[in-house]
């Protein structure tokens, strides 16, 4: 059954100025709560002016259309912040799962960095019981297994697949009419998985169930074996699987071994050998590498309505897991070659991509961020902001102190705003280049037909040449 106390849904969508995680910037936000019957209970739809620093890209201008932005009167920092208080509120009395559509590798990314960068929580989608869903995984489990029950559209006619949130949208009767607006796309992900739990209702409870770290670990030490789906260069590939082994060091990495292999000729192996399938990775060995902090297109084998989805029966792959689940040797193997993976992450250059490499805020950092928050005064908010003593939290308050007022800036201060600004606006780099970003305009204006598209590109090309001081 679902966990009772994660009843409220929170299904959000964000529009940016481009797909750089860390250079862009979210411009438009749509969030609806529902109860776990998908009826909607409140909603919140809110945007914001592009920062000073920010450059808009213009294929994504294309596609969000949200020219509107550029003449707002709201702050980033004031819709971060909008947007926090009313996820915190929905998720006060009882925990909520924040459901997004590949959300994993962007939205919920960027929301991450961008409430990190306005000084406040970053992890709030999954703390304090709250959960994380990507609608998109699910769907590569359902592409896979159930796909006679809900049906997933072709790409351009086939024999390929199409996951695209518009696409499934469209194949079972809800509206497009306004994709691409995060609101809408809001409806969108409500619509489908109406879809699913009216026809596939104990599919969709169970990714409700593993929406958390305590539900997916649930999942993968019950006795069981899984059915793994995943839709790579759109097509879909089924794996039968069970757990094997996780990183003690890194606590949300663990593997699944892929039954397909027959255990009897793996568990064996020395911890080299085992040590050199976990490192050279690919989709056809034995072993799998997954994280639980996020969704994992598995669901149990007894959800299956067919059990012709592999090439081997049922019976012998549950042998086969409990040879697995059992040998305690294998999955101490398994755990150490995880566990001594050289994993090498290049430093950061800047700030806004330190979120997971420079460490927590202090107990004092924290006490001050709340401090900051709660006042509207320009010299209390320089005395705050000198008192960081995380100089990354100290600089983001000085951007946002930056924004917010406009005169008596202590000089420091401003000159440090004053280099941000020539940083990003005169030279290149992973933040984009202005002068490019105006010749790409130019060169689409020329090749676009389309008055709505021409209308979009001249005014982005207006707010790019305004940032040229």
């Amino acid at each position: 059954m679902l966990n009772k106390l994660s009843n409220n849904l929170v299904f959000y969508d964000t529009e940016t100025t481009g797909i750089h995680k860390d250079f862009s910037q979210i411009i438009q936000c749509g969030s609806i709560l529902t109860d776990n019957l998908l009826n909607i209970k409140d909603q919140q739809n809110i945007s914001s002016a592009p920062l000073p620093w920010i450059i808009p890209q213009p294929k994504a201008m294309l596609t969000n259309k949200k020219i509107n932005s550029f003449k707002s009167n709201v702050s980033h920092y004031q819709m971060m912040k909008d947007i926090q208080h009313q996820w915190k509120n929905w998720s006060a009395d009882v925990p909520a799962i924040f459901i997004t559509y590949n959300g994993h590798k962007f939205d919920e990314e960027l929301i991450r960095r961008q409430f990190w960068c306005n000084l406040l929580e970053p992890y709030v989608t999954n703390t304090n019981q709250n959960g994380r869903l990507d609608v998109m995984l699910m769907i590569h489990n359902i592409a896979s297994f159930f796909s006679d029950e809900i049906s997933i559209p072709l790409f351009e006619e086939g024999p390929t697949l199409s996951i695209k949130l518009e696409h499934l949208a469209d194949e079972h009767g809800i509206d497009v009419t306004d994709a691409h607006d995060a609101i809408s796309d809001c409806k969108f992900m409500i619509g489908l998985c109406k879809v699913i739990k009216e026809k596939i209702p104990e599919v969709f409870e169970s990714f409700l169930n593993i929406s958390t770290k305590q539900g997916i670990k649930n999942l993968i030490y019950s006795n069981e074996f899984l059915a793994l789906g995943e839709v790579f260069r759109r097509h879909s590939f089924k794996y039968p699987v069970v757990f094997c082994g996780a990183d003690n060091s890194r606590p949300n990495d663990i593997c699944f071994f892929d039954l397909s292999f027959n255990p009897e000729e793996i568990v064996n192996l020395d911890l080299s050998e085992i040590n050199s399938m976990i490192q050279s990775g690919g989709r056809d060995l034995p072993i799998k590498k997954y994280k639980i902090n996020k969704t994992i297109p598995v669901c149990p084998n007894s959800l299956l309505s067919k059990t012709d989805h592999f090439d081997i029966d049922h019976k012998e792959l549950q042998r086969r897991a409990d040879i697995v689940s059992s040998n305690k040797d294998f999955q101490t193997k398994v755990s150490q070659a995880m566990q001594d993976r050289m994993i090498d992450f290049p430093e950061p250059s800047h700030i806004e991509g330190t979120i997971y490499s420079g460490g927590f805020p202090s107990y004092k950092d924290k006490d001050l961020m709340l401090e900051f928050h709660q006042s509207d005064n320009l010299e209390h908010l320089v005395k705050i902001s000198r008192n960081f003593e995380d100089e990354r939290f100290r600089l983001f308050a000085e951007r946002i102190i930056c924004t917010q007022f406009d005169g008596d800036i202590p000089d420091d201060i401003k000159k440090r705003y004053d280099d941000l600004i020539h940083e990003r606006t005169s030279t290149e780099g992973g933040w984009g280049s202005v002068e490019k970003t105006l010749q790409e305009i130019d060169k689409l204006i020329d090749e676009k037909e389309n008055k709505e598209d021409k209308k979009i590109l001249e005014a982005t090309k207006e707010h790019v040449s305004s940032m040229i001081k």
